[in-house]
């Protein structure tokens, strides 16, 4: 029985383009004129083996939840972003606040975002937040302990914030490093300046340093990123998710150094050897996508304009098949999407952000669990 909280306490080839759009917004805005041909070459050989299921209604009531990152054991940490509570939900349903996070100033697009979990928890009890401070973005580790959070340790500050475009994704690696996906906080010139954290994915120590091997030593992974807000690993390969402009919502390969074009291309490099291709794009009204997960043979991107789960199948060679909707426009707005321990995976709406046509539906926002079936 799901557990209301304030009662508890493409195209073939694909689509991605905004959450942004001409008015330049990250979560999705106003239909911007038709774009031209998608890039992205989706291999129609790459087929997927999962399909999902119904999904079931774990928990009601929550407000814009933003991350989910489970804990050993089976629970999941939960970030609100406008609330800054930062909730625990068991595989049953039972909700229970671990508190309010201290220093987060909400507003816009910002507020508490991601969360991360030590891949040492059962030893050192470390956590990871992401969240919008008075002067910045910043990343902060606590300990939780299970009753509740230490004082805060912030570990990367000086991530541009603004009313658009703040990243906000966190996870830990298979390298045991800490990925941090960040905006270019609607200042475009940020995402090809190497000096700025703005637009870029990060790859830092637990201690927040610039991790061994990145390429200019730095806390720079990649740059040239317009706003990602989703990151997903099979095996040793990374993906994002990045919301476009005017034109192309992209999923991209991840690779040490690699431009990947912001605001000199959008959708494909366009010749441009500079810059990396995307491997998916969608047009800007079935994507603005956020959250990513790998689980069963494909990758997972919760659509938040586009109100659709999509999924894409990938094979052991970083090639994707075609995309493929579900649920469009059932739940509303998808935010978060993570591989639980059980194999199923774990969504959320964000129809309480307030660009929901119509609002919130009853009970929103939640988190639903859907089987994947073969």
């Amino acid at each position: 029985m799901p557990i209301d909280i304030r009662k508890a306490i493409a195209l073939g080839a694909g689509a991605i383009v905004l959450a942004g759009c001409s008015s330049g917004s990250g979560d999705g805005a106003p239909p911007p004129p038709p774009p031209p041909a998608a890039t992205g070459r989706p291999s129609p050989a790459v087929t997927a083996t999962v399909s999902p299921t119904r999904p079931r209604e774990l928990v009601r009531g929550l407000r814009v939840p933003w991350a989910i990152a489970f804990l050993p054991g089976g629970d999941a940490l939960v970030t609100e972003r406008d609330s800054a509570r930062l909730l625990r939900v068991s595989p049953q349903g039972a909700l229970s606040e671990v508190g309010k996070v201290p220093g987060v100033r909400p507003g816009g697009e910002g507020g508490l975002l991601g969360v991360a979990v030590s891949p040492s928890y059962e030893r050192d009890r470390q956590i990871y937040l992401y969240f919008t401070a008075d002067e910045d973005n910043r990343v902060v580790r606590f300990r939780y302990d299970g009753d509740g959070l230490s004082k805060p340790q912030p570990i990367v500050t000086g991530i541009p914030k603004g009313g658009i475009h703040n990243g906000g994704r966190i996870a830990f690696g298979p390298d045991g490093m800490l990925y941090i996906a960040t905006g270019e906080a609607g200042r475009t010139d940020l995402a090809q300046d190497r000096g700025s954290l703005g637009g870029k994915i990060l790859r830092v120590t637990p201690e927040g340093k610039a991790a061994p091997g990145n390429p200019f030593a730095s806390r720079i992974w990649s740059y040239g990123h317009r706003n990602v807000q989703g990151l997903a690993w099979k095996g040793e390969r990374l993906f994002a998710t990045e919301f476009g402009q005017n034109r192309f919502d992209e999923i991209n390969l991840i690779e040490r150094g690699r431009n990947y074009g912001w605001p000199e291309v959008e959708g494909g490099r366009d010749g441009d050897d500079r810059y990396a291709d995307p491997l998916v794009t969608w047009t800007t009204d079935e994507a603005s996508p956020s959250g990513l997960a790998y689980a069963s043979g494909s990758l997972w991107a919760a659509a938040l304009r586009g109100q659709r789960l999509w999924q894409i199948p990938v094979d052991d060679t970083g090639t994707v098949g075609r995309p493929i909707a579900h649920y469009e426009g059932r739940y509303g707005r998808l935010r978060a999407v993570v591989r639980a321990p059980d194999g199923s995976l774990w969504v959320t709406t964000s129809n309480h952000d307030g660009r929901r046509a119509g609002g919130p539906m009853e009970g929103d926002d939640r988190i639903l669990v859907i089987p994947l079936r073969r």
